[in-house]
């Protein structure tokens, strides 16, 4: 029955398929609608028609009743169907009404209007059938010459279409293209003449090309586009000739078009691996980059710089500094791209270049204010940072432009620095002195709690000689203020109540107290108290001590940060047990862990006081009194002092080494991308044979790609994994699906098998969708014998990472016309690990998310596993995360585990650009991000393994189907 579709290819989508006119209904339309309700018909007609159903009782009526009209859309319409509907009859000979229907295409390529004529030939290129073709053609060829050049560049392409599939009704098209090439003088006309010559007649495309040789490069740029698209296949077939084309794509690299250029510029490449050439295309193309205005283009042609870069390695490497110009570009996008690709390039050639332009550009993210400034500012520290830790030698200049900045950045900005200094400090040693220095002058400016923790560390770590722990020592007591602090906080109350004395009242010529005026407070319980106005005034008094200018550090602690009240005790402990070790002044150091001790106490004491914002919590105060015993007990046991001097230093030192290790086995699995083996074959084009794949043109194998045609067959247990049962065994109908995900659809192969020993007539699969899931392509409506197998397709749309359920049902026509027969599907879910894929993350760029993102799903965990590293495993394997957290920090044997996963999904929002190519190209920008934090613990040696993971997105869908994932649900509470 469907048979007749086989040569159609516009497609219309049917969104109801209840909503069917009658037969009747729709001749009366034709027949009597005016041209407005015709138009509406034609529509309907045709969209029942793709969807299955021939109608082939409508022909003589639309022959009749709609190609005698003059309206232009429905004329449109009227080539649709004509395309569609069935020509030959049940013998397969030609129906006689289509007798007629060639009588109304020949007037239409002689109409006087050029779109009719225009249109018509368009349809002509989409007709199959020499019978119907036969009678048009001198009519078309005429077309060749008509004055209209909307009618000549489809004129051209139906004479190519003509030859392609009936080659004996026209055999002289390629000499009649040559020869109308030559005489043509619109650009588009000469465009379309070349494209078409050049499918149907190689040679002859070849011999055009030779004569007008000279003149490409002053052409149009429609032309040149189609010529390089010639050049590029022509140059695989006759490599004798690609001397000569080299040359000319040199020229074409200078052409005016940019769409030229990038196509120059591609083909240079993609016809030769030349040093030479691969620079002047690379440059071509970062030319293009800056000039071109459209963020997405930019993206493209860098995407082809980095193709380059990876293809011919270290050829690029004078080009770095070239890409970075392209941080002239406003889009964050764009500038991440440059950056990352100018950092695969870097060398000890050009390392110091690089690092003075992104000094230059850090500084103005400083004066200068852009869309994203915060973000491009951690992009540039981050960039400093890799190639600090590359080249040791500018690890010095680097750390000193950072600590210039390090109080004018932004919170996430500035602990990306200190993050950066604590790994030179560790890496360098040579550097300790100058950056201690810097660091310690800084203590005075930092206003950020995180800041101020990575600075207290690096002091607490590194102030190794009694100078500098004396020094650091006395710039944390300024920044600390006075102490105690609670005493001195109480001294600045009572000097405000000083000042603002008690109000007085005259009786009887003596001075009275004023009388408390009172109003009332409604409280949280819902009760009432009295609220006098000394009361008031009290908690004025204190609001401004509270808002009183503090040094940093103790406005910090008294704003309610306790974490970095505890790094300051531990900073504190470590300077005390180091000058111990380092200074035979024994009365100092006593004299330092006397101040070190009022230090911690007085934290405390103001923490429990009303002077701050918030009480202090117990394990803040644990691990403060920690210190205050370790600083006690120290000089009679030395483990306290390993603990604090050796074993912090160490952990710190895996940390980095493990990141190390990371980098390089990153930079290994790089390289092992383009390494060539030993035992490679090596290519000799003169030898190879013509037909094997050496040969085959770019464009063809990335069609190739594009279309899946080179992907590795699934084995048959993969495939049947994936089968799932639609309906029961007992069923007249038995369904089963295979269930194919690519890229973005669902793809549903569904096998159909009548059990019955009757046809079963008008058999339609219906398929609906629950969540973010649409179907886009419905199986057709089928006719199915008995005991008879049928396959069908059906092609979902999944437009989010979401559960989604894909259900329906099967309909057929029972003996009696009004009789349906209805078998209920199964349902089958849409698995999101699909969808899912392992990412990573910097902890900044985690925190900043985990901040942001509103939507949080908490699941509970019971687990059965035998430790907890085998269910962090477990988890890992069941959600596709990466987990974040470095695996030094995992190591050892502990009942508590905590970690920090990460992944991406692969839906994002899509753009489309069509300047550099000829249907356009989707971009699908990054996807959601899903973050996860796991907290479990074990109790005891063969009890469940508790806790919780907190999984959060941006989305509530892909925050609650992470948490529903099976191997989370068994697991889970």
């Amino acid at each position: 029955m469907a048979s007749f579709l086989d040569n159609a290819y516009s497609l219309v989508h049917q969104d109801n398929t209840a909503d069917q006119p009658s037969l009747q209904d729709l001749k009366l339309q034709l027949e009597k609608g005016t041209d407005e309700t015709k138009l509406e018909t034609m529509k309907k007609i045709i969209t029942i028609m793709l969807n299955g159903d021939p109608m082939p009782q409508l022909l003589m009526h639309i022959i009749r009743f709609v190609m005698p009209s003059k309206s232009k859309p429905l004329k449109k319409l009227l080539y649709f169907y004509y395309e569609i509907c069935p020509k030959h009859d049940a013998n397969g000979k030609l129906k006689q009404e289509m007798i007629l229907v060639c009588n109304g295409i020949r007037n239409d390529l002689q109409h006087p209007n050029e779109y009719v004529r225009g249109n018509t030939l368009r349809f002509l290129c989409k007709l199959r059938e020499p019978e119907l073709i036969e009678p048009l053609l001198s009519s078309a060829r005429s077309c060749l010459e008509h004055r209209h050049a909307y009618v000549r560049k489809n004129a051209v392409w139906a004479v190519a279409s003509i030859y392609q599939h009936s080659e004996s009704l026209i055999p002289d098209a390629p000499e009649l293209l040559h020869s109308f090439l030559s005489s043509e003088s619109d650009h588009t006309c000469k465009r379309n003449a070349f494209a078409a010559l050049m499918s149907i007649s190689h040679q002859k495309a070849l011999e055009y090309l030779s004569s007008t040789f000279d003149s490409i490069p002053n052409a149009d740029e429609l032309l040149q586009l189609a010529e390089l698209e010639f050049i590029r296949k022509d140059a695989v077939q006759n490599a004798q000739n690609k001397a000569r084309y080299l040359r000319l794509i040199f020229d074409l690299l200078d052409a005016s078009a940019s769409t030229v250029v990038y196509e120059a510029a591609t083909s240079l490449t993609a016809l030769t691996s030349n040093p030479v050439a691969v620079k002047a295309a690379a440059s071509k193309l970062i030319e293009l980059c800056i000039k071109e205005a459209d963020n997405n283009v930019k993206l493209i042609v860098l995407d082809r710089v980095d193709q380059l870069r990876i293809k011919n390695e270290g050829v690029l490497d004078d080009l770095t500094m070239e890409i970075l110009r392209v941080l002239s570009s406003p889009d964050i996008d764009v500038r991440r791209k440059a950056l990352g690709i100018a950092l695969e390039m870097v060398s000890s050639k050009n390392v110091e270049e690089i690092v003075m332009l992104l000094k230059k550009e850090l500084a103005k993210t400083v004066d200068e204010q852009y869309e994203k400034t915060g973000e491009y500012r951690q992009l540039l520290i981050q960039s400093i940072h890799h190639c600090a830790i590359k080249f040791s030698e500018i690890a010095a200049s680097v750390v000193d432009l950072l600590m210039d900045f390090i109080a004018d950045f932004n919170n996430n900005s500035a602990v990306d620095v200190i993050s950066f200094v604590k790994e030179v400090v560790e890496k360098f040693p040579k550097l300790r002195p100058s950056i201690l220095e810097r660091l310690v002058s800084a203590l005075g400016e930092v206003r950020a709690g995180k800041v101020y923790r990575g600075v207290l560390w690096v002091v607490g770590e590194y102030s190794l000689e009694a100078n500098d722990i004396r020094e650091a020592w006395k710039r944390i007591r300024a920044s600390l203020g006075e102490i105690p602090i609670l005493a001195s906080e109480e001294r600045l109350l009572d000097e405000v109540q000083d000042e603002n004395a008690a109000p007085t009242e005259q009786v009887n010529g003596h001075a009275k107290p004023a009388a408390p005026t009172g109003s009332r407070k409604v409280l949280a319980d819902g009760t009432y108290a009295t609220e006098s106005a000394l009361t008031s005034q009290a908690a004025a008094k204190l609001e401004a001590v509270k808002a009183a200018q503090k040094p940093p550090l103790r406005q910090l602690i008294l704003d309610g940060d306790y974490y970095l009240a505890t790094v300051l005790s531990s900073t504190l402990t470590k300077l005390v047990m180091r000058h111990a070790e380092v200074s035979q002044d024994t009365a100092r150091t006593n004299a330092l862990r006397a101040e070190a001790m009022l230090i911690m106490i007085s934290i405390i004491r103001v923490g429990q006081s009303q002077f701050v914002k918030a009480p202090i919590d117990e394990d803040s105060v644990d691990r403060i009194m920690t210190c205050v015993r370790s600083l006690a007990e120290f000089s009679e046991r030395k483990e306290l002092e390993t603990t604090f001097l050796e074993d912090t230093r160490k952990a710190f030192r895996t940390i980095v080494q493990a990141e190390e290790k990371k980098r390089a086995a990153k930079e290994a699995v790089e390289k092992a991308k383009t390494a060539v083996q030993i035992d490679d074959a090596i290519p000799i084009r003169q030898l190879a044979k013509k037909n094997v794949g050496e040969g085959t043109d770019e464009i063809e194998l990335d069609l190739i790609k594009a279309t899946g045609g080179d992907s590795t067959f699934e084995d048959l247990s993969s495939k049947l994994s994936r089968v799932v049962q639609l309906t029961g065994f007992s069923d007249p109908v038995y369904a089963e699906a295979y269930v194919k995900v690519h890229q973005f659809d669902i793809v549903l192969d569904v096998l159909l098998v009548n059990q019955t020993t009757e046809t079963l007539q008008n058999l339609s699969v219906e398929f609906a969708t629950l969540g973010d899931l649409k179907v886009v392509e419905r199986p057709t409506t089928q006719n199915l014998g008995p005991r008879d197998f049928l396959n069908v397709q059906a092609t979902v749309k999944v437009s989010s990472t979401d559960t989604g359920v894909i259900f329906g049902n099967v309909v057929y026509d029972g003996p009696s016309s009004t009789e349906t027969h209805v078998v209920i599907l199964n349902d089958v879910h849409a698995d999101i690990m699909d969808y899912i894929q392992p990412a990573y993350c910097t902890e900044t760029q985690f925190r900043t998310m985990w901040t942001e993102f509103e939507w949080e799903n908490k699941v509970n965990i019971n687990s059965k596993a035998k430790s907890l590293r085998e269910f962090l495993k477990q988890l890992i394997e069941s959600t596709n995360m990466t987990c974040l957290t470095p695996e030094a920090s995992l190591q050892g044997d502990c009942q508590f585990l905590s970690a920090n996963l990460y992944a991406r999904s692969v839906f994002g929002k899509f753009f489309r650009v069509s300047k550099y190519s000829k249907d356009g190209l989707l971009i699908l920008t990054t996807g959601e991000d899903a973050l996860a934090n796991l907290s479990i613990e074990k109790q005891g040696e063969d009890g469940p393994i508790t806790g919780f993971v907190r999984i959060r997105s941006r989305s509530q869908g892909l925050a609650l189907a992470l948490g529903s994932l099976k191997g989370l649900k068994a697991n889970s509470a």
